[in-house]
C-alpha cells in the first residue's frame, strides 16, 4: 500500500499531569505522537485546579508536534480519518456560551476543597447514598456535581453567568469538543461520572439535579462513546470529525478489550482505576464500589455497565518521593531501589494524601508511614510505596468479588506503573491471580482510537477491534505463599487504621 493510501486515527488524551496526541495505523500501532507535561495549581491545601484555557493550549500544542511528526514521516493530515478523545474524569469546567471562555479554573477530579460541603449534601440527603440507586455513585468529593455546587456558592462570576443565563457546565471532553467543534456534548461515560445521569434512562436526572441545584440547560447534550460529534473547524486537522469520546478508565476498558461480562482491567497512573466489565445491566455495589457506564460503541449500540474500584494516589506517590522528598531521581529509581530488599522490612505506606477511596471512602484518613524501624531503608520505603497501590488494588477486587458473585482468575493492566517489573510482580503476590500486561501500553488513547474509528468504519465490530487490542502479553503470576500473602495483607489492614480519623 502506497503511503498516501494508508489511513489513520489520532486520539487526544488529556490526562491530570499532560497532555498527548497520539496517531495510529489501522492496526492499532503508534505511528506519530507528542507530549506536553504541566503542573496543577495548589492554592491551598487540598485544593487542585488548572487554567481549563491552558488544558486547551497543551492540546493545540500536542497536535500540532504529533502532526509535525507525522508529515516528516511521509503523511498528511488528510489521511487522519477521525479523532478520539479520553479525558481525566470528574474534572469540572465552568464557562460562558456567550464568551466561550471559562469563568473560573477547572476543578480538578482529586479536589477536596468540597468536604464541607459533601458533608452538608449529605445531611441534607439523610445518606451518602440516597441517590446511587439512580446515579450509581455515593455523595463524595470525587465526583462532577458537588464541584457545580461549590463554583455556584464560591464563585461570583459563575453565578452571574447564571443569572444571564450563559453558564454551561462541563467534563474535559465537554469543553474541548466545545472548543474545537463548537458542539455542546458529552458521552455516556463521562456522564455518569457527574451524578446527574441516571444510569439506567441515560438522560439526565431531574432528581438528581433538583437535590444539587443544576440545571438542565447548564448541561451538555448525552451520546454514546463512538459517533460522529462535530469536525474540528480550524488548525492542523480542520475538518477532521471528533467521532469518539471516552472517560480515561473506560477508554483502557475498550484499549483492553474488556467487552465481555467477566472481563477486568485495572489502569495505573496519577490515581488507579480497575473496572469490571458486568453486562448490560447495572450491579448496584454493596462494599463500597462505584457503579459506572462502561462503554456504547455506537448510538445503536446497547450500553455496557461495569463496577468501579477507584485509587486517589498511585503514580502520584512516585512523583512524591521524586519532587517533594527527594528519595529517587526519576520514576524507574523507584524499581531498582525495591529490588535492594527481600520484602518490605516491615514498612507500610498509606498514600492517602487526599483520603481514601474505594472501598473505604474516608475523607478522614492521611497518609502515613508505619513499621519504621532502625533496620528500614530506603529500598524498605520505595518497596512499600509500590505496595501500597497493589494492597488497595486487592482490596477492590475482593469487593468485585463479593458484589459480582464471580472469581475473577485474570487482571489485565496498563498505565506508567506497569512497566514497573517489580510493581507487577508484587500485584500478582498479593492478588494471587494471572495478572497481564499488553506489549502495547497506550491502551487509554488506543480506547479512544478505536472508538472514534469505530464511528466512521476504519474498523466494523467489537471483533475487529479485540484483534487490534490483544498483542502480546506479559503474565505474572504469585510467587510467595499463602501464609506470607496473610501476613503482609494484616499488616496493611493494621497501617489503614492507623491512617484515619486525622482529618
Amino acid at each position: 500500500m502506497a503511503k498516501s493510501d494508508e489511513i489513520f486515527v489520532g486520539a487526544i488524551d488529556q490526562g491530570t499531569s499532560s497532555t498527548r496526541f497520539l496517531i495510529f495505523n489501522v492496526k492499532g500501532q503508534v505511528v506519530a505522537s507528542h507530549q506536553c507535561e504541566y503542573e496543577n495549581h495548589y492554592a491551598k491545601a487540598g485544593w487542585v485546579e488548572k487554567s481549563a484555557t491552558e488544558i486547551l493550549g497543551s492540546v493545540e500544542t500536542a497536535i500540532a508536534g504529533a502532526c509535525r511528526r507525522f508529515n516528516s514521516l511521509g503523511y498528511e493530515a488528510s489521511q487522519i480519518k477521525s479523532v478520539g478523545i479520553t479525558n481525566q474524569r470528574e474534572t469540572t469546567v465552568a464557562f460562558d456560551s456567550e464568551t466561550g471562555k471559562q469563568l473560573t479554573n477547572a476543578i480538578i477530579w482529586n479536589d477536596v476543597r468540597t468536604k464541607e460541603l459533601v458533608h452538608r449534601l449529605i445531611d441534607e440527603a439523610g445518606s451518602s447514598t440516597r441517590y446511587a440507586s439512580t446515579n450509581g455513585l455515593p455523595i463524595t468529593t470525587y465526583f462532577s456535581a458537588v464541584k457545580m455546587r461549590w463554583m455556584l456558592e464560591n464563585v461570583p462570576e459563575v453565578q452571574a453567568a447564571r443569572d444571564r443565563g450563559t453558564l454551561r457546565f462541563g467534563t474535559i471532553d465537554t469543553w474541548l469538543i466545545y472548543k474545537l467543534t463548537g458542539k455542546y456534548v458529552t458521552d455516556v461515560t463521562n456522564a455518569s461520572r457527574t451524578m446527574l445521569m441516571d444510569i439506567k434512562t441515560f438522560k439526565w436526572s431531574a432528581e438528581c439535579l433538583e437535590f444539587f441545584g443544576i440545571k438542565a440547560e447548564e448541561l451538555p447534550e448525552i451520546r454514546s462513546s463512538a459517533e460522529v460529534y462535530g469536525t474540528i473547524s480550524e488548525g492542523r486537522l480542520e475538518g477532521v470529525p471528533i467521532a469518539g469520546c471516552l472517560g480515561d478508565q473506560q477508554a483502557a476498558m475498550v484499549g483492553q478489550s474488556c467487552f465481555d461480562p467477566g472481563e477486568a482491567k485495572n489502569t495505573y497512573g496519577t490515581g488507579c482505576f480497575m473496572l469490571f466489565n458486568t453486562g448490560e445491566k447495572p450491579i448496584f455495589s454493596k462494599n463500597g464500589l462505584l457503579t459506572t457506564v462502561g462503554f456504547q460503541l455506537g448510538p445503536d449500540a446497547t450500553p455496557k455497565y461495569a463496577l468501579e474500584g477507584s485509587i486517589a494516589v498511585a503514580g502520584s506517590a512516585i512523583q512524591w518521593l521524586r519532587d517533594k522528598i527527594g528519595l529517587i531521581a526519576t520514576p524507574p529509581e523507584i524499581g531498582f531501589l525495591s529490588d535492594t530488599v527481600d520484602d518490605n522490612g516491615g514498612v507500610y505506606f498509606v498514600t492517602a494524601f487526599s483520603g481514601l477511596f474505594a472501598p473505604y471512602w474516608r475523607d478522614d484518613a492521611r497518609g502515613c508511614i508505619v513499621g519504621l524501624t532502625q533496620y528500614a531503608t530506603r529500598g524498605h520505603i520505595a518497596r512499600a510505596t509500590l505496595e501500597s497501590v497493589c494492597y488497595q488494588t486487592r482490596a477492590i477486587l475482593d469487593a468485585m468479588r463479593k458484589d459480582s458473585g464471580t472469581e475473577l482468575r485474570r487482571l489485565r493492566v496498563d498505565g506508567g506503573m506497569t512497566s514497573s517489573e517489580q510493581a507487577m510482580q508484587i500485584q500478582a503476590d498479593i492478588l494471587d491471580i494471572e495478572v497481564v500486561r499488553p506489549e502495547m501500553l497506550e491502551t487509554t488513547a488506543l480506547g479512544a482510537a478505536l472508538a472514534a474509528g469505530l464511528a466512521v468504519g476504519v474498523w466494523k465490530d467489537e471483533s475487529e477491534l479485540r484483534q487490534i487490542a490483544q498483542s502480546n502479553v506479559t503474565a505474572f503470576w504469585s510467587r510467595i505463599s499463602d501464609e506470607k500473602r496473610d501476613e503482609m495483607l494484616k499488616g496493611w489492614e493494621k497501617a489503614v487504621e492507623r491512617s484515619l480519623d486525622w482529618a
